[in-house]
């Protein structure tokens, strides 16, 4: 099975922080301009996935969320998540960390492709 998301050393860590000091996390990236064009760190009791909102995969316990339409344009690339020195959005958790949650992505191969697992949306 081929994952569709994955995370770099320095955002684990980060994850493994915030998720101290905040408990259970997630994240969301809607696309779009501004602050949803990175991935949105937030309490996971603070979110509420629609029904089109596609789970990309858990990263050390934090759901991975992602908006219906950014999937549409991202659903044969695989999405890294990484950390790096920066500040991110003002309504993200990794605000003020003095690190900033992005991701990054590359094409499926072929053999990839063929081992993705069905799209799972998420709701209420």
């Amino acid at each position: 099975m081929t994952d569709r998301i994955s995370a770099t050393p320095s955002a684990l860590a980060l994850i493994e922080q915030l998720t101290l000091a905040h408990g259970p996390i997630i994240f969301f990236q809607s696309g779009g301009c501004c602050e949803g064009s990175g991935p949105l760190c937030m309490p996971a009791n603070e979110f509420r996935p629609s029904p089109s909102d596609v789970v990309l995969g858990e990263l050390a316990g934090a759901i991975f969320y992602m908006g219906d339409s950014h999937f549409s344009f991202a659903e044969n690339t695989h999405t890294i998540l990484d950390a790096v020195p920066g500040s991110s959005g003002s309504f993200s958790l990794d605000c003020g960390s003095g690190q900033a949650f992005i991701t990054r992505g590359r094409l499926y191969n072929d053999e990839e492709l063929k081992h993705l697992p069905a799209v799972v949306r998420y709701g209420y």
